[in-house]
């Protein structure tokens, strides 16, 4: 493993101290992922952890597989191993790529899938884990989606049995939150290299 890879996994130093799961963190290793894609996803992955334990914490009732969402916001952007322009540059081909290495990983579909479905969150029978997991990868740079977070506020009013606006301040706050670290990640992520 180049010293730039395993920097972007475990830098004790880094924005964030959390680990990917050992389990993504062995996956990158063996697709030799490009430092910075590890730094990534490895923000992101602290990103929908704090998503997913504030909501959790706030809205016990909102029921979320967060081990999915975070092994979700952990592998995403893992198609970007082959697609490696789309670190820096637009791009969804990295997208059904991902799902395919997953796949091939001998990783369950019902976990995969965020791969594919991440970057298109209107599609048809999206689940709340999906949403999170898209959530994440947007509010980590501090952008912020108005029909994505619509998306959530209507699945946390209804699990709050409250009006929409009520669902959007609870979530407004948490995500305001988040995005205020932005510069932070973005300058960790910066540091790392897109190639070898």
């Amino acid at each position: 493993m180049s010293p730039a890879l395993r920097s972007a996994l475990t830098d004790p130093d880094a924005v964030t101290t959390r680990a990917l799961p050992a389990d993504v963190a062995r996956l990158l290793e063996r697709l030799e992922a490009p430092p910075r894609l590890a730094a990534h996803l490895r923000i992101v992955h602290d990103v929908a952890c704090q998503l997913t334990d504030a909501l959790a914490d706030r809205h016990p009732e909102l029921a979320v597989d967060r081990a999915a969402v975070r092994f979700g916001a952990a592998t995403h952007d893992v198609g970007k191993v082959i697609h490696v322009e789309e670190i820096s540059g637009p791009g969804s081909a990295h997208e059904p790529a991902g799902y395919e290495i997953l796949l091939a990983e001998g990783i369950p579909e019902r976990l995969a899938r965020f791969a594919r479905t991440h970057g298109d969150w209107s599609a048809p029978g999206l689940t709340i884990e999906d949403h999170l997991v898209s959530v994440a990868d947007k509010v980590w740079k501090g952008k912020r989606v108005t029909d994505l977070e619509d998306l959530v506020v209507g699945r946390l009013a209804e699990a709050m049995r409250a009006e929409p606006w009520q669902a959007f301040l609870h979530l407004d706050e948490i995500l305001d939150r988040l995005a205020g670290d932005a510069e932070r990640r973005l300058a960790f992520q910066s540091d790392y290299p897109v190639s070898y």
